[in-house]
């Protein structure tokens, strides 16, 4: 049974949830069938942008893949806002990124360096998204770092971190519309790297995306309203649970298609697909949170993150970085990937609340 199959059987879990939430069942269960039900939901979303790219055209398309590219993620920390959960949306923003360099990109580099052996990629496209990401770790960095001379000036923290995340959306923007004019605009390629026909109408794709997301709408409610039961029962931190398991559940669908096209030696696409969702969330889904928590008017989402995220991001990165800048890559290197995805979940997993 191939992996699209299996992620479209996970589509039974979203109703069962549902279910669940209204009969008062255990809100571990509701927790955990929300998060598979929203597995599936999430590649319906970017199944439906690939369809709507094929009748709009690679512009449009790409333009519709730059900004519904985390689309599920981004809907979750949304309801996490709502409900004043800061820390665990910060902590889903480091674990998304920390999620594609070296768990994504590290089983992608693994499996296909294991199928195909030294498997070759474009060394000027990987480099300047490899110069895109430590830039916009930077941009995390500096208003982290700083904020330590304006923990008492509240106005010049907020200040800072709305100046910081409107730069950084204008490099977003920037970078797409540079990927346009280059002629290598962001679609998502099918997995299977054919040649991709419209399967869908036009209408029956603006459907599945509106109903896919809507979907998610409530899934997402449901799944953060049981974050604080979850906490309490399984001994988690709310930080873990943002870091690890939140990223994992709105992206691993694009996490498959990322390691199937390595697995097919078609590692340049693989490597686009891991560092180009880093980099969305990097330069636009993080930045964006900030004015959409500024709109509730509850807590205000800083760009301020704690040491260990930032010695997380700053680490990963690297590596990332020194491994598209070569041009190439091996199976060790992907398994060197994962040994530190690995070690950072573990310490993060110890990780006391509050440190």
């Amino acid at each position: 049974m191939s992996f699209d199959r299996i992620v479209k059987l996970l589509l039974i879990f979203a109703p069962v949830a549902v279910i669940a939430e209204l009969a008062g069942a255990d809100p571990v269960l509701v927790f955990v069938f929300a998060a598979l039900g929203v597995i599936p939901l999430a590649d319906l979303i970017g199944e439906a942008t690939e369809e709507l790219a094929v009748h709009t055209g690679p512009k449009i398309g790409g333009l519709l893949n730059a900004t519904l590219g985390n689309a599920a993620e981004l809907i979750i920390t949304i309801f996490a806002l709502r409900e004043g959960l800061v820390e665990l949306v910060r902590a889903s923003i480091t674990g998304s990124i920390l999620g594609n360099l070296l768990l994504v990109l590290g089983l992608s580099i693994l499996f296909g360096g294991l199928k195909n052996g030294i498997q070759q990629f474009d060394r000027r496209t990987a480099g300047l998204n490899a110069t895109m990401l430590i830039l916009a770790v930077i941009a995390l960095l500096v208003p982290s770092l700083f904020d330590a001379a304006l923990v008492e000036n509240r106005a010049a923290e907020l200040g800072l971190s709305e100046g910081v995340a409107v730069v950084m959306i204008v490099i977003y923007g920037l970078s797409v519309w540079y990927a346009f004019r280059q002629g290598d605009p962001l679609t998502r390629e099918p997995a299977t790297g054919e040649n991709h026909h419209a399967r869908w109408s036009v209408r029956f794709a603006l459907g599945v995306l509106a109903a896919a997301t809507l979907g998610i709408v409530f899934l997402s409610e449901v799944l953060v309203g049981a974050v604080g039961h979850v906490t309490e029962t399984l001994g988690l931190t709310e930080f873990f649970i943002g870091i690890i398991i939140i990223p994992l559940v709105g992206n691993v669908a694009e996490h498959l298609v990322a390691v199937q096209v390595a697995y097919k030696n078609k590692m340049e696409l693989s490597m686009a697909v891991s560092l180009g969702s880093s980099l969305q969330v990097a330069l636009f889904v993080a930045p964006v949170l900030v004015f959409i928590s500024l709109l509730m008017g509850g807590e205000t989402l800083l760009l301020v993150f704690n040491g260990f995220e930032l010695i997380a991001l700053v680490a990963a990165s690297l590596i990332a970085a020194f491994i598209a800048l070569d041009g190439e890559s091996n199976w060790l290197e992907g398994a060197l990937l994962l040994a530190v995805y690995m070690i950072i979940a573990i310490a993060f997993f110890y990780l006391p609340a509050g440190a």
